[in-house]
């Protein structure tokens, strides 16, 4: 078995493994930098799991930034009825795309 772990970023959860490429909440981190993500909630090397409250200890993912992007758009439609009241809003949520390069 590969070693895995849960990662917590931007309110959610997400299983990595080393190599995958994932999408998580917009990073502070220029393009082709490291980032290094200490809020791991579960982490295994294949054989054992250890499992944090909330976080575990000393647990590291490494992320190499590949770049950033938009995500859908969402839409949000508030009316009143018999009053003529319509308000359409849409909302684009900042992304980045990351591989994962080490999880310790």
């Amino acid at each position: 078995m590969e070693a895995y772990a849960v990662l917590e970023s931007g309110g959610k959860q997400t299983l990595v493994k080393v190599g995958d490429k994932i999408e998580i909440e917009k990073l502070s981190v220029e393009v082709g930098q490291e980032a290094v993500l200490d809020t791991v909630c579960a982490v295994s090397d294949g054989t054992t799991l250890k499992v944090g409250a909330p976080y575990v200890e000393g647990a590291k993912v490494t992320l190499v930034i590949d770049g950033l992007k938009r995500g859908k758009k969402v839409l949000n439609f508030k009316a009143k009825r018999r009053k003529g009241y319509r308000r359409l809003v849409g909302h684009r949520q900042s992304i980045t795309v990351a591989t994962v390069k080490a999880i310790a």
